[in-house]
């Protein structure tokens, strides 16, 4: 009786393994995916990175829970691509119903013309200036 217990536990380990093997391997692709930045430094933002990830076919940005936002008054998300084109986004904050209800847009859907990205930069679009950026180690496409 024991050897037949131990000829059906055989192909069960071999089932077992396959099946984690393939795990690994789905989340290997997943991982593949998402790509982080270097820590943003400037001005007014240092600390805190980018995450991009594809989520659905399209192409998106978070921000990791480590970064603060800038007291500036109009930040702006901004993208460089890898021939230097600069695509200003949306706000980072925004305007919720009382003065002091703004949110915060920690992420960022890019839109389909944009082809690239080189890095990330927080922009003040009220003072025109570099808050600060975060590079990816290579253009992400």
């Amino acid at each position: 009786m024991q050897g037949i217990r131990r000829v059906r536990s055989i192909p069960a380990a071999w089932i077992s393994s396959a099946v984690a093997v393939a795990m690994l391997a789905v989340s290997a692709a997943f991982a593949a995916d998402i790509h982080t930045s270097k820590p943003f430094t400037g001005k007014t933002v240092n600390g805190g990175t980018v995450t991009h990830a594809k989520k659905a076919g399209k192409h998106v940005l978070t921000l990791s829970d480590d970064f603060k936002v800038p007291g500036s008054p109009d930040p702006h998300w901004r993208v460089i691509d890898s021939k230097g084109n600069i695509y200003l986004l949306n706000r980072l904050t925004i305007k919720g119903e009382k003065e002091k209800e703004d949110k915060v847009s920690k992420s960022i859907t890019l839109p389909s013309y944009i082809r690239d990205v080189a890095k990330v930069e927080m922009w003040c679009a009220w003072a025109e200036v570099v808050l600060g950026e975060a590079p990816f180690a290579a253009p992400l496409k």
